[in-house]
């Protein structure tokens, strides 16, 4: 047992230290020009495909049918470029950002040679590996409140505001249609916690940060890919991308909850399979090298 090691068990970590480290982790994430660069092009979106249904439909037309899902209904409410925006980030930009910061999370530390450092320090392996994905985590609703924050601002600036129709046809109040789509952003962020941690796993699994990000974002194009062969339909509900556009079910009168169910069931055994292997790995990880 290494000397790192050996300091790392015997000294028990007090909570003021843990959420220290969490507190630095945080820190240390956002303030990475990555993180930055990432959450700039997030934001970017919802920009453009307001400026596009704006040109679009500036004759007077209602714009095509085509395009991510509420697109044809951002002309008469703004808020429908929230749901817009996340239907179009969801299927890659998000879990692409995510797959980038899970990645780095260990393998990162271990290439620059900072992950021995910081298990001298009395925060042990397991809680390290615990603030690594709560910062993830953070990094996932942040990620989705900018999405749905930049949508709604540019919404709002292009088009009128005001109450909304539902998929189901009812009319509800612009503030129930907030909440609604504060709802939806929050179900969107919980929809990429088994991306989380599958990223954190291969994070473990490499010193290389540039190789954890790569591999992350290519099982996330390789499910992405299987959920749309129409022959492995029998596979399909396993795949964590399955249920994510499940989210438009919040905006039908009464929700429908089966898939949203199904997606947040379907994450959580993700999130507990990965990273259950990600501690396995971790904890028996020889950082010395």
């Amino acid at each position: 047992m290494s000397r790192a090691e050996t300091v790392s068990v015997s000294v028990r970590p007090r909570p003021l230290w843990t959420l220290g480290l969490f507190r630095d982790e945080l820190r240390t994430t956002f303030r990475r020009w990555r993180t930055l660069a990432l959450l700039g092009v997030l934001a970017a979106v919802p920009v453009l495909v307001g400026i596009a249904v704006r040109i679009e439909t500036g004759d007077g037309s209602s714009g095509g049918g085509g395009g991510p899902a509420f697109v044809s209904q951002i002309t008469n409410n703004g808020l429908f470029l929230v749901f817009t925006a996340l239907a179009a980030t969801l299927p890659f930009f998000l879990p692409m950002a995510v797959g980038v910061i899970a990645g780095d999370a260990v393998a990162g530390e271990a290439g620059a040679g900072t992950l021995r450092y910081l298990l001298v320090a009395p925060s042990g392996r397991t809680r390290l590996l615990l603030t690594k994905y709560a910062t993830v985590m953070v990094f996932c609703l942040a990620a989705t409140l900018v999405v749905a924050v930049s949508a709604l601002a540019v919404g709002a600036l292009l088009f009128p505001l005001g109450d909304l129709t539902t998929i189901s046809g009812t009319r509800i109040t612009f503030g129930e249609g907030l909440l609604r789509a504060l709802l939806i952003a929050l179900v969107v962020a919980a929809s990429l916690l088994g991306v989380a941690a599958l990223g954190l796993f291969v994070s473990t699994l490499t010193s290389s940060g540039i190789a954890a990000m790569a591999t992350t974002v290519g099982l996330l194009i390789t499910v992405q890919i299987l959920d749309q062969i129409p022959q492995l339909h029998a596979l399909h509900p396993y795949l964590f991308s399955h249920y994510w556009l499940s989210f438009a079910d919040l905006m039908r009168e009464p929700v429908y909850w089966d898939d949203l169910t199904r997606n947040l069931g379907l994450q959580t055994l993700y999130a507990a399979v990965f990273g259950s292997a990600a501690w396995a790995r971790f904890t028996t990880k020889d950082v010395t090298a």
